[in-house]
């Protein structure tokens, strides 16, 4: 979502990343996720999937109320929904309205990694809880991540690298418009034209624009080592990645025929005359 800069009330103190509403946060989507992953092992399928609908439906009623009401057409640079995370959301609710493969791909690849990203240096100015800024920003990115963790873990929702191939397919295909906004309206869309203000992973990755270079091969890198895990074969199965020697029969000679089976042969005759 935009970086927001909302007015802070006097009473509202300004949010600082890893304060003490910022960790109370991790803490929750930490709980929150655990108990979500039990529900849907423990819980009838009638209720996870109620409790499903539930997340989906306020994630697409907090993102879409936020973005009709940040929208300004005098400042398309700030306010437009064109950043992953305005769009990570409704991948999300539509892939447990739907069960559709691809947006289970795009909110595990997404969610797994550029939401929990978010959350760890969130691009957020303004007041710290209660704020309105403050309360959008992280309920956008922590039902994201609750429903990634609820499809992977809780209903066994595992990606593949066919998913793989979509999902870092889709990223690029947002990537081309997101970059054609910024030089016509001078945006920073996806960062894709300068690091965020705040403290970001990107700070480590160098000057632009090595870092978006850096920021690609880290996703490619990081989303692969995210998929191996479910698409290897399990331990102990005899499966292998190389493939499969010819069976040692194959090569070995044939199997013995009438002509070396001993009961086979017929009985040599007596010595002597016959009579």
């Amino acid at each position: 979502m935009p970086r927001v800069h909302a007015a802070v009330p006097p009473a509202t103190s300004v949010f600082l990343p890893w304060g003490t509403s910022h960790l109370t946060v991790l803490t929750l989507t930490v709980l929150g996720a655990i108990g979500l992953v039990e529900l849907a092992r423990r819980g009838d399928a009638r209720t996870v999937r109620a409790s499903g609908l539930v997340l989906a439906g306020a994630l697409a009623l907090v993102t879409l109320g936020y973005q009709v009401v940040a929208f300004d057409p005098a400042h398309p640079g700030t306010t437009l929904p064109l950043q992953l995370s305005d769009l990570a959301p409704y991948a999300a609710a539509w892939a447990v309205v739907s069960g559709h493969r691809w947006a289970t791909a795009l909110t595990y690849y997404w969610g797994l990694t550029l939401s929990v990203q978010a959350l760890l240096t969130p691009a957020l100015g303004g007041g710290d809880f209660p704020a309105p800024s403050f309360l959008v920003f992280f309920a956008d990115h922590v039902l994201v991540v609750w429903i990634a963790v609820l499809l992977t873990w809780g209903l066994r929702r595992h990606p593949t690298w066919h998913d793989y191939r979509f999902a870092l397919l889709a990223t690029v295909c947002w990537a081309v418009p997101a970059q054609v906004v910024n030089v016509l309206a001078g945006a920073n869309y996806g960062y894709l034209d300068h690091k965020p203000e705040t403290a970001s992973l990107l700070d480590l990755l160098g000057p632009w624009p090595w870092y978006l270079l850096a920021e690609a091969a880290l996703v490619v890198g990081v989303w692969a080592l995210i998929t191996l895990p479910w698409v290897r074969p399990p331990a102990g199965s005899g499966r292998s990645w190389s493939p499969r020697r010819r069976s040692s029969a194959r090569s070995a000679s044939p199997p013995p025929g009438p002509a070396d089976d001993p009961a086979a042969s017929p009985p040599s005759p007596p010595h002597g005359r016959s009579g």
